[in-house]
This record gives C-alpha cells, structure tokens and sequence, in this order.
C-alpha cells in the first residue's frame, strides 16, 4: 500500500467521529423523570388506581390511546371495558386528563426526557393547569 499511512489515519479519524456521541456521554446519564402525581382529584381517591395497572399503563399507554382512537372515530364505539371489568368512556379528557390535569408535571415529564412528541394535542385542547 502506497498510502497506508493516510487510510490508517482516515479510519481512526472516522471511527472517532462515529463513536463521539457514545463516549461523549459516557457516564453523564440524566436520571429519569418522576412525574408529579400530586393533583387535587387524586389526592381525593380513597383507592388510587388507573383504568388499567400502573405498569401497563406505563408501558402501554400510547397504543391504548390509539387503539381508543381508531374505535371511537372509525367505529363509534365510546366504551371501554379494563382488566377489572369497569367500563370506561374512551375519552382523554374523561378519563386520563381528570386525574393527571398536570400535563406539564405529568405527561411532558417523561415525553420531553424520551424527545417524544404525541401528537394528542393536535386534535385535544391541552388541560389548563390548576383549574382541576
């Protein structure tokens, strides 16, 4: 190889720049969120529970959004039955925003530190904060 010296230097320099963002941040991990479950409507729960278990909920909360979605626009249906049997209205703002009516603590917390971006408020009006 005539230019050994130039495409060993090339790699190394490649390799670098391919692998900054992990060492970069080698041991600057950002702890998680805790989201804020302090609002007056939850506070006033004798049972504090979710329409579905806290880690199913926590897992799997945007395809139950969708899934109520696509059931109440594309077939009407507006009820929900949960794991416990209770029936449910399939609406955000009845069910998931009467208790969690601190988006900003509770919703963004998590969406902003994972930089996701549900697209809820395209079509929701935001809760005003403090008004519940």
């Amino acid at each position: 190889m005539y230019d050994s010296g130039k495409i060993l230097t090339g790699l190394l320099i490649f390799a670098l720049l391919v692998t900054f963002p992990v060492w970069y941040h080698l041991g600057r991990a950002t702890p998680a969120p805790q989201p804020d479950l302090n609002t007056p409507v939850i506070a006033g729960l004798a049972k504090k529970e979710c329409i579905e278990p806290v880690e199913y909920m926590r897992a799997s909360h945007m395809e139950l959004l969708k899934s109520w979605r696509d059931r109440v626009v594309r077939s009407g249906d507006k009820s929900y039955v949960g794991q416990d049997g209770k029936e449910y209205p399939m609406s955000l703002e009845d069910t998931c925003l009467k208790c969690h009516s601190n988006k900003s603590r509770f919703c963004d917390q998590c969406h902003n530190y994972l930089g996701v971006h549900p697209n809820c408020w395209n079509c929701h009006v935001p809760p005003e904060e403090g008004s519940r």
